[in-house]
């Protein structure tokens, strides 16, 4: 089996990020992710000292960073009307992340409907192509987050949109929860595509419209979506991601990248991640 990397989503420690950069040292994580939309490395106010310091913080822990969180919120591009300031802090996230060594952004861009000659599925072509050639053009890849829609419908979108500089953060939980899809077969179906993973496990409830899940998350309405009723993220092992052949499987295509370990609920994410680390390094 290859040898993935272990990394870990800094935020889902809440605490400060230098606090949870030495955090992830201290539990043998070999990577960070970071979310830089908002609050303290925010891409358009992060100075240039900042940059080096907190890469020069990551490199003296003996850490990478696999990826930078990009996710700009909302509907993600499926509207017009806010594709256009999208572009550009999408642009500028891909200059911190050259700044700061590291190749892949995560990002959501909504559900991608099946329909192809929707608005919706039009509007969210013309941004990938647009961020995915800036992208490129500096070494550095976009990665859509799987979940909102079934794995065969977003490889269909990414081979629509053909452009390296756009890819894949399979999270395999996200799958599970919101449509019910096969993390497995996604890796198969997937695998060109996949430039980062996330690792996080959970259980589908009940079946649901991942529409209506992503509108209420966009639109801060999901005290009217019981959300857990629906689904729960659940700590690695206890979700019905089967780990062994999911590993198996990326083992198998060829991904030697990273497992990022996300924890986004839970009173005590400290010790889920803890458990997340030792839980991965038993299988690879």
């Amino acid at each position: 089996m290859a040898r993935f990397k272990i990394g870990v989503m800094v935020d889902s420690f809440r605490l400060p990020i230098p606090e949870a950069v030495r955090k992830a040292q201290e539990i043998g994580a070999d990577g960070i992710q970071v979310y830089v939309v908002d609050g303290e490395m925010r891409a358009e106010t992060l100075t240039a000292q900042q940059r080096r310091d907190f890469r020069a913080l990551v490199t003296e822990c003996g850490l990478e960073i696999s990826a930078l969180c990009g996710d700009l919120g909302g509907h993600g591009f499926q509207l017009p009307q806010e594709n256009t300031i999208k572009i550009q802090r999408s642009k500028a996230i891909v200059d911190l992340a050259v700044d700061l060594g590291t190749k892949v952004i995560t990002t959501h861009i909504g559900v991608v409907p099946q329909d192809t000659s929707s608005p919706v599925y039009q509007n969210q072509l013309l941004v990938c192509r647009e961020i995915g050639q800036y992208a490129l053009a500096h070494d550095v890849a976009f990665a859509i987050e799987t979940g909102p829609e079934p794995a065969a419908v977003l490889a269909a979108f990414l081979d629509a949109v053909d452009c390296p500089g756009i890819g894949v953060n399979l999270d395999p939980a996200n799958l599970i929860m919101v449509v019910n899809d096969d993390p497995v077969q996604a890796v198969y179906a997937l695998q060109k595509h996949i430039k980062h993973t996330h690792a996080k496990d959970g259980v589908q409830l009940k079946p649901c419209d991942p529409v209506q899940v992503y509108n209420s998350f966009a639109e801060g309405g999901i005290e009217g979506l019981n959300i857990g009723e629906l689904f729960n993220e659940l700590p690695l092992g206890q979700g019905k991601v089967d780990w062994d052949a999911y590993l198996a499987a990326l083992s198998e295509i060829g991904f030697q990248g990273y497992l990022t370990i996300e924890r986004e609920v839970g009173a005590n994410p400290e010790a889920d991640i803890r458990s997340a680390v030792n839980f991965l390094r038993q299988r690879i």
